[in-house]
């Protein structure tokens, strides 16, 4: 198990205060690093990690610290140094703690959590050392606490389990391996959106520790085992090989309505790959259009650290191409809203997919007729392929709870006018809906836009959702 200790200074920790911070274990065996990696280790002397010191974050963005920690930082932009101790081995929590707490001294700041970080002493060990980054820097990052044939497990005792530099380095490993990964959480603990999304593939779990049940699955709800080298659901005991059936943990079946909603907006779209190509524009004017403001920040993992800037973005993934580049996109805190963009090169150009969500209060109204003419600008200046618009009942701050959250309803669907044209005779505009599509952008291209009922308590619009896509496919 690895527990998280983070320093949240002013000013940017100066190679005295990380020294001082380092010497928490006492100064013996203490050794220099080389090298330009980025995580530094404190080892006992059987070479075992004890903590893992990343390099300090500048975080530019406003909100980050209160949405992933609930921690007040100082005024942005601050610097984030997050320090990892692997437990059940003797101190190391505490000399990351004694770490993060010098740290927050003498670069004046907090350190979180308050609790692990009260002590500036030294804390007595044996043969500890500091031991410098490997040959490959990713190396000394993913340290998963179980790791079997099938899975990678990583317990995580964090407020909100965030798509960090670190998960995201874990979840990749695990996947090059063709392994899941299953992230272990205490009762309480919320889901990034961002890290929702990475756990959709079979044997990836986000699993609960339950007094009932003893774990399950937060965002199934499946009562879960540990069998055959991972976490599984268990049967009931009346299931059968012909009537199968999942049994649900009590703490995941309650809920209780708030009155909050969130509007989610999934979309493609496909660029020719050109130099002057820049990404991030269709994000940016949905937002804007949604919103009255655009973005606040990005980056490629969270906590988001930089102020929003499609050029910078569009940088990074044109060095990084042809592999493909994940970002994360937050809003400002008075607007709760994240998203995520995956890039991609393709025989067709170059490809963006995006998530995008909002949040919204009992007292606040999706701004759902602004929709189409935030459609229309993508489809007519950021060649939009397709997108889906659903609204759900859901929290407004985004967070995944580990209980039930009712599915989606699909509002609109729209489809780019390229895909249009390509449809053979009017199979795009006469459809089995009630409703006609809406024309967006020039009558002898259009981008059609198709309405759909988006009521929150009524899930037969899936049903009409299923039909226009088979219509659309010919089927």
């Amino acid at each position: 198990m690895t527990k998280d200790v983070i320093a949240l200074t002013q000013r940017m920790p100066n190679p005295a205060a990380m020294l001082a911070g380092l010497l928490s274990g006492g100064p013996d065996n203490l050794v220099d690093t080389t090298g330009e990696g980025s995580v530094i280790r404190l080892c006992d002397e059987e070479g075992r990690p004890l903590v893992c010191v990343e390099a300090p974050l500048l975080v530019q963005v406003a909100g980050e610290a209160e949405r992933l920690l609930g921690a007040t930082p100082p005024s942005v932009p601050y610097w984030w140094t997050e320090a990892r101790a692997t437990t059940g081995i003797e101190h190391a929590e505490r000399l990351a703690g004694t770490f993060a707490a010098r740290l927050a001294t003498l670069a004046d700041g907090s350190a979180w959590p308050p609790e692990a970080a009260r002590s500036l002493a030294v804390v007595k060990t044996d043969g500890v050392s500091v031991a410098p980054t490997p040959a490959d820097p990713a190396a000394g990052q993913a340290t998963v606490d179980v790791l079997t044939d099938k899975v990678a497990v990583v317990i995580q005792d964090r407020p909100v389990v965030a798509m960090t530099a670190w998960l995201s380095h874990a979840y990749q490993t695990a996947a090059n391996a063709k392994l899941g990964l299953q992230i272990v959480t205490p009762p309480g603990t919320t889901l990034s959106p961002a890290v929702r999304d990475s756990l959709s593939n079979w044997p990836s779990r986000w699993v609960l520790r339950d007094e009932r049940d003893g774990y399950y699955d937060g965002l199934s709800g499946a009562v879960l085992s540990w069998q055959d080298g991972m976490f599984t659901p268990v049967a009931p005991p009346d299931a059968t090989a012909d009537a199968p059936r999942t049994q649900l943990a009590a703490s995941y079946q309650e809920v209780t309505a708030a009155g909050e909603r969130q509007l989610a907006i999934t979309f493609r779209t496909t660029h020719p790959a050109d130099e002057r190509l820049v990404l991030g524009g269709a994000l940016e004017a949905i937002w804007r259009e949604l919103t009255g403001e655009p973005p606040a920040g990005w980056g490629t993992a969270e906590p988001a650290t930089l102020p929003w800037s499609p050029r910078q973005l569009t940088d990074i993934a044109y060095e990084r191409a042809p592999a493909p580049t994940w970002f994360v996109v937050v809003g400002s805190p008075d607007r709760p809203g994240l998203a995520t963009i995956r890039v991609k090169r393709t025989k067709a150009g170059v490809e963006e997919y995006v998530t995008l969500t909002f949040g919204y209060g009992p007292d606040e109204e999706p701004p759902v007729s602004a929709l189409p003419r935030a459609t229309e600008l993508l489809a007519t200046r950021h060649r939009l392929t397709s997108m889906l618009i659903q609204i759900r009942k859901a929290r407004r701050d985004l967070a995944v709870p580990p209980h039930f959250e009712g599915p989606g309803v699909p509002f609109a669907f729209v489809l780019g006018a390229e895909e249009v044209h390509q449809m053979p005779d009017d199979r795009a505009r006469n459809t089995p809906l009630s409703q006609p599509p809406v024309p967006l952008g020039p009558k002898a291209r259009p981008a059609l836009y198709y309405p759909l009922p988006g009521d929150p308590s009524d899930l037969s619009g899936w049903q009409d959702f299923e039909r226009l896509m088979r219509h659309l496919k010919g089927e």
